[in-house]
């Protein structure tokens, strides 16, 4: 019998909690089904060329039968992800987690399911962000002006960064890591394990822990793939899926204090920011938060509201 290819892209080093994830979810698979499946890990489709944009492109075309990706790159097919990209929304990981794991998430599932050739089955820690930066230290939205950014590829994000005084790049992750050593790239703004697994911390030696994002993952699959698996393989595909996406979460927790225990403090300086320093980044970005308000429908509202608690 001819085993079924399971094919999982990514973009990040293999010590990445993604990939690790990622990993984990093939062994269970590989446990469960054994010789009727063949699990390939490509962890970092920037090495063959790519950018990270082409990982669901190539999950819809059927090249790969997974991927995780931030959900900024799902917010045009479901609007409602846009809360995740407002400023100083989150401000802890187990109230975003059951917002995911309700009716949001669900509101989520079933938009990405009817406008994709994706199949959500499972929402990963993109963790915290940060911001780091070659030029200065920042403590007050001041010290952001005139800095240039390089972002994400979201016009909220955008605009949050204007606000602050910043000139915002939107760059695609293999662009950035390629060019973060340069003068084009003065900031950016990344969970710490990206920080430091994408070497940023070696060109950065400023790190303020601003936590002004917190962002999510959609672990997907080709829809069509899906369909077509023998019923017990889908049972797997699900069972492992809800195993790894909590693995994966427990990992990005713990993470956050691990990496700053790894940087060096000759080599990098790391900005606490007081209740107060924090309160006036908040304060800048308000005309953002409060716009996008405007136009919240009164459900996703709500989950603003709850967010914030």
């Amino acid at each position: 019998m001819t085993a079924t290819v399971l094919r999982f892209g990514g973009y990040q080093e293999p010590e990445s909690v993604h990939n690790r994830a990622a990993a984990h979810f093939g062994k269970l698979l590989e446990e469960k089904l054994g010789d009727r499946v063949a699990f390939e890990l490509i962890g970092s489709v920037l090495k063959l060329g790519h950018r990270s944009g082409d990982l669901v492109p190539m999950v819809e075309r059927g090249d790969l039968s997974f991927c995780y990706m931030s959900t900024v790159r799902f917010s045009k097919e479901t609007p409602a992800l846009q809360l995740l990209e407002l400023p100083f929304v989150v401000k802890d990981r187990a109230i975003a987690f059951k917002a995911l794991d309700g009716a949001f998430g669900e509101r989520a599932r079933r938009d990405i399911d009817a406008k994709t050739a994706c199949r959500v089955i499972g929402f990963w820690d993109n963790g915290f962000r940060h911001l780091t930066n070659r030029v200065r230290p920042i403590r007050t939205p001041a010290d952001c002006l005139g800095i240039r950014i390089r972002t994400q590829m979201s016009e909220l994000h955008g605009e949050f960064f204007r606000a602050l005084g910043f000139e915002p790049l939107a760059i695609d992750i293999k662009e950035f890591t390629e060019q973060v050593g340069g003068e084009r790239i003065q900031a950016q703004d990344n969970p710490l394990t990206n920080i430091y697994h994408f070497g940023v911390h070696r060109y950065h030696r400023f790190i303020t822990l601003t936590g002004h994002f917190w962002g999510a993952s959609a672990f997907v699959c080709n829809a069509a793939h899906y369909r077509g698996w023998p019923r017990d393989v889908q049972a797997a595909v699900d069972a492992a899926a809800k195993d790894a996406t909590a693995y994966q979460r427990q990992l990005a927790a713990a993470e956050d204090a691990e990496i700053l225990a790894k940087l060096d403090p000759a080599k990098n300086e790391v900005i606490r920011l007081t209740d107060e320093e924090r309160a006036a980044f908040i304060k800048a970005v308000e005309p953002v938060l409060a716009a996008q308000r405007i136009t919240l429908e009164p459900r996703l509202l709500a989950c603003l509201e709850s967010l914030h608690h």
